[in-house]
Parts: structure tokens; C-alpha cells; sequence
């Protein structure tokens, strides 16, 4: 079965399918490419994770660049 892929930008805060170990299930978007950047809202940590382990892994939006917030998709 195929994954679609997310459509995401820079500064997007999305939800993730498991929480951080610090407790937050919030993370910033900081870099886009073949691997998406995270930074936890929670404790300022930062990971990588590959295209399509984000796109398996993603839960929602929780704020979005321009106003948007709460969708999901």
C-alpha cells in the first residue's frame, strides 16, 4: 500500500503518531529536502527522519505558516 506524501513547509508545527520522551507530541518543521528536520517543541531537540518514515509517521497539523491551524490531511 502506498503512503501519500504529506504536503508540508518550513515553520509547519505538526503531530507525530508517538510522543517525544520529553512528553510533547508538538514538532517544528526546519528543513525540507529527501529527509525532513524536526525540532521538538517540548525540549528543543532536533532529528531527521526520511521522507517517507514522516509520511508514515504524521498525525495532523497543529499550526501552519499564514494563519492556518488544526488541519489535517
Amino acid at each position: 500500500m502506498a503512503i501519500p506524501i504529506t504536503p508540508i513547509r518550513l515553520g509547519d508545527v505538526v503531530r507525530l503518531k508517538k510522543p517525544h520522551p520529553c512528553g510533547t507530541n508538538e514538532w517544528e518543521v526546519i528543513k525540507l529536502g529527501m529527509d525532513i528536520g524536526l525540532r521538538c517543541c517540548g525540549c528543543d531537540r532536533k532529528v531527521r527522519l526520511e521522507r517517507y518514515e514522516f509520511d508514515r509517521r504524521f498525525r495532523g497539523y497543529i499550526t501552519r505558516p499564514g494563519g492556518e491551524t488544526g488541519t489535517s490531511g
